[in-house]
C-alpha cells in the first residue's frame, strides 16, 4: 500500500492506499484523517544507513575522491546562498518557476484524480522562501529529502554557488561503477530492489489516476509505501545502493532522484528515479528534454577537481 502525506500549517494528513488498487481501481479506504506531527514521524521511521562521512584531504568533507576529481557523497539539497536556510525540497528552487508551481498548484490539484486525493494539501513552504528573493546553492548532507524539480541551469548555478561545478557525464558514470567499474554500484547483474529504482507505484497514478500528468505537482514526493517507505527517500537511506571508493561510498547513484550532468552533446540526467522503469544503472540517461526542463524527479550532485597532492 501507499501513504499520501501533506501538511498544512502544523496539521498532517494521511491516506492509505490499498495495495490492491497500485495500479488500477477505485480507492477503497475513506477520507484523510488528520494526524499528529508525531504520528506522522513514526508512519515515516524506518532502518537507516548510518552513514559516516570518511572524507579525503584532497576533497572537501562531503565529498569523495574519485581517481583525479571530487564527487558528493550524496545528492544535493539546497539553501539560500546568502542566509543558508534550507529551501523546501518539494519545489523548484528558483524564484521564478517556484511562484508559478505554488499558484499554479494550489487551484489545479483539485482538478486531477479522485475527491481523497484532491484534498490533499500542498507540502508548507516558508513564508520566507515565497515571499523574499533567495539563490540556491547545492549541500551534500546525509538524512535529508534531497532537492526535486531542479532545471539544469539552476543546477549549475546551485553547485558553482558551492564552489564546485556540474558533473560531467564521464565522471559521474566513473564514480556510479565504483573502483572495480561495474555496470552498478554494487555489481554487474542487475539485482531488484537493491538500489531505489524501479517501484511498483508510480506518484503521478496514485494521485493523478495518469502517471503522464502533472510532473511538477509539489505533492509527488510525498508517497509512503507500505507505511514504512518512502517512494523518495532520504539521502544515504539506502545503504546496499553505494559505490564504493577508496574505503568510501558514493550514495544512491542510481535511482532515488535523476541527477543532471553535464552530457556528451547536451545536458542530460542519469541514473534514473525510483519510479523509472530502467535497469540500466549506472547506464542509464535521459537527454531527450530541455536544458529547462524540470519535474519532481529531476535532481543534481556536484563535483570539482582534486588538487595533484596534499602536503
Amino acid at each position: 500500500m501507499v501513504v499520501i502525506l501533506g501538511r498544512l500549517g502544523n496539521r498532517w494528513y494521511a491516506r492509505v492506499v490499498p495495495s490492491s488498487s497500485s495500479r488500477s481501481g477505485a480507492w477503497h479506504i475513506g477520507s484523510f484523517a488528520a494526524t499528529s506531527a508525531a504520528a506522522v514521524a513514526l508512519l515515516l521511521a524506518f532502518p537507516q544507513a548510518a552513514v559516516r562521512a570518511q572524507g579525503n584531504p584532497r576533497c572537501p568533507a562531503e565529498m569523495v575522491l574519485v581517481k583525479n576529481f571530487c564527487i558528493d557523497r550524496f545528492e544535493v539539497s539546497m539553501v539560500d546562498r546568502q542566509s543558508g536556510k534550507p529551501l523546501s525540497p518539494y519545489y523548484p528552487p528558483s524564484q521564478r518557476e517556484l511562484s508559478g508551481v505554488f499558484d499554479y498548484w494550489m487551484l489545479e490539484r483539485r482538478s486531477f484524480g479522485e475527491a481523497p486525493a484532491r484534498e490533499l494539501p500542498l507540502p508548507e513552504l516558508p513564508e520566507w522562501q515565497r515571499e523574499h528573493e533567495f539563490s540556491p546553492r547545492a549541500v551534500s548532507r546525509a538524512g535529508v529529502v534531497p532537492q526535486a524539480y531542479v532545471s539544469y541551469p539552476v543546477a549549475k548555478r546551485a553547485c558553482e554557488a558551492a564552489g564546485k561545478r556540474l558533473c560531467s557525464q564521464k565522471e559521474w558514470t566513473t564514480a556510479c561503477g565504483g573502483e572495480r567499474g561495474f555496470k552498478y554500484p554494487y555489481g554487474e547483474r542487475y539485482q531488484a530492489f537493491v538500489c531505489n529504482v524501479h517501484r511498483q507505484y508510480h506518484p503521478a497514478f496514485v494521485l493523478h489516476a495518469n502517471s503522464s500528468l502533472g510532473h511538477r505537482d509539489p505533492r509527488l514526493n510525498l508517497l509512503v509505501e507500505g507505511e514504512r517507505d518512502p517512494l523518495l527517500r532520504l539521502t544515504g537511506a539506502t545503504p546496499k545502493c553505494a559505490s564504493p571508493w577508496n574505503g568510501d561510498a558514493v550514495y544512491d547513484m542510481v535511482g532515488n532522484i535523476d541527477e543532471w550532468v553535464e552530457g556528451e552533446k547536451t545536458p542530460a540526467f542519469v541514473g534514473g528515479f525510483y519510479a523509472r522503469s530502467t535497469t540500466k544503472g549506472c547506464e542509464a540517461v535521459v537527454d531527450s528534454h530541455a536544458a529547462i526542463y524540470y519535474d519532481y524527479s529531476t535532481g543534481a550532485r556536484c563535483c570539482k577537481a582534486a588538487p595533484a597532492s596534499v602536503e
